[in-house]
């Protein structure tokens, strides 16, 4: 783990309350897709939870750049997001978390709400730029199609790569078009979309409350609990 200085270069609008904002970096930075990275806008006061908060990347290790994105709010946090400016610099603290992806999984699940796509995109990038055949299986829950972040990205990366499938899981709306189901991540939906859920390696991703009933979930389904990777969003 190290602290390295990194200068904003921009942010991208993914949603109507999801921002991904990009950092450039002299060097390239180490660590593996699916690790997140400390904020440390407060560097007087390492301990200010308000201020030095724990974001994903969303991007792959491999890019001149880094890329976070977050769910934005009310937060003192997300505000001195929104103030950045082109040329500020912030420091930051890299890499943590063990929820991360391994070249020898060759069968991936991932099983994600909301702003917990972020580490997956990191990971699914790395393995579409690297061309690595991990065959991989999306299930991206959200409330409608408007809070879908990264959805060109995903459309994109499933269309052009046949080891990838994508489902989005609505709650709130109804797409009668391939690749979306209305409902939640449940045990019906799991059973009709892997049917060798199995075999992969599943990564479980977003608030607490829904990571948790995943995990329940798997369990039940006699999913060994080394094969489930879990890591919880919160302070959104």
């Amino acid at each position: 783990m190290k602290e390295i200085r990194a200068e904003f270069i921009g942010s991208i609008e993914r949603t109507h309350n999801v921002k991904s904002f990009r950092f450039k970096i002299d060097s390239k930075i180490e660590f593996s897709p699916g690790q997140f990275l400390q904020f440390i806008f407060d560097e007087k006061d390492p301990k200010n939870k308000a201020l030095n908060k724990y974001l994903s990347f969303s991007s792959s290790p491999d890019k001149n750049y880094f890329e976070v994105t977050k769910k934005i709010s009310e937060s003192e946090f997300s505000r001195k997001l929104l103030l950045l400016k082109e040329g500020d610099t912030v420091l930051f603290k890299m890499p943590f978390g063990s929820c991360s992806f391994n070249e020898n999984y060759k069968k991936i699940g991932f099983l994600v709400g909301g702003i917990g796509i972020t580490p997956a995109i990191s990971i699914i990038e790395y393995i579409v730029e690297r061309k690595i055949d991990t065959d991989v299986v999306l299930i991206y829950a959200n409330w409608t199609t408007a809070d879908i972040a990264f959805k060109e990205e995903i459309d994109s990366w499933s269309k052009n790569n046949e080891n990838i499938k994508v489902t989005h899981v609505l709650a709130n709306e109804e797409v009668r078009k391939e690749g979306f189901r209305k409902g939640f991540i449940d045990e019906k939906l799991l059973r009709d979309l892997i049917g060798d859920l199995i075999q992969r390696v599943i990564f479980i991703y977003g608030p607490p409350v829904m990571v948790n009933s995943v995990k329940d979930l798997c369990v039940k389904l006699n999913y060994k609990s080394e094969q489930i990777k879990a890591e919880t969003f919160v302070g959104y």
